[in-house]
C-alpha cells in the first residue's frame, strides 16, 4: 500500500480513537497495545515509558480536581472524585492508544517511506504555496540525526549535540516517490466513509 494512505488511514484511526468513549474505547485501547505488542513491542514499550509521567499527571489532575460525587466517603476531600477517575481513565485510554499506534506507524515503517507519505500527503498543499519537497527532506535529515544521536540504542550525552561531528563530504539524501493505484484511493475513502456512518447512526 502506499505510504501516503497508510498515514492517512493512522490519521483516520487517531481521530476515531479520540472519539471513543466507554467500553468501546477499553475494547479499543486493549486492542492498539496487543497489536502493538505483537507488531511493535520494543518501539511501544519505549514510547509507553516515556509517556507514563504525562500519565500520571492527567490521572491525578482529573481525577483530585474535578468536582463530584468521593469516591471515599470517608475521606471527600482528600480523595478523588467519580467524575474525575472517569474522565482520568478516558484521557488515559485514549493516550495510550494513541501511543501504540504510533509504535506501530514507527516501527514497521521505514524512515524513507514515512517521510514520502507525509510528501504525498502534503503535495495537494503546494497550490497554497506550502513547498511540500522541502518540508520532507527537512524532516527526512532531522529524523536521521536523531536516529544517528541514538547510536548503539542509548541517547548520547546532550552536549554532543551542541557540537555535532564534521561532514566528511557531502551526503545524497533521495525522496522516495511511490506509484499511487487504485486501491490505495478506494481503501481509505472506504475507511472513511464507514467512519462517517458510524459517528452518524
Amino acid at each position: 500500500m502506499h505510504a501516503g494512505s497508510i498515514l492517512f488511514l493512522w490519521v483516520v484511526v487517531a481521530l476515531f480513537v479520540q472519539q471513543a468513549e466507554g467500553w468501546s474505547l477499553v475494547a479499543l485501547t486493549a486492542a492498539s497495545l496487543t497489536v502493538a505488542l505483537a507488531c511493535a513491542r520494543v518501539q511501544c514499550m519505549q514510547l509507553l515509558a516515556r509517556v507514563r509521567v504525562f500519565l500520571l499527571a492527567i490521572l491525578v489532575l482529573f481525577a483530585w480536581f474535578t468536582p463530584g460525587e468521593a469516591v471515599f466517603m470517608d475521606w471527600p476531600r482528600a480523595g478523588p472524585s467519580r467524575e474525575g477517575l472517569l474522565f482520568a481513565l478516558t484521557h488515559a485510554g485514549r493516550l495510550v492508544a494513541l501511543v501504540c499506534w504510533v509504535a506501530v506507524l514507527v516501527g514497521r515503517m521505514p524512515t524513507d517511506r514515512l517521510v514520502s507519505g507525509l510528501y504525498a500527503l502534503a503535495r495537494p498543499c503546494r497550490v497554497f504555496g506550502l513547498p511540500a519537497e522541502r518540508i520532507a527532506l527537512r524532516l527526512l535529515l532531522v529524523l536521521r540525526h536523531v536516529s544517528a544521536a541514538r547510536g548503539d540504542g542509548h541517547w548520547r550525552d546532550w552536549r554532543a549535540w551542541l557540537n555535532p561531528p564534521a561532514a566528511n563530504g557531502i551526503e545524497a539524501v533521495h525522496l522516495m516517490r511511490e506509484h499511487l493505484s487504485f486501491k490505495d484511493i478506494a481503501l481509505p475513502a472506504m475507511v472513511c466513509i464507514f467512519l462517517a456512518f458510524w459517528w452518524l447512526r
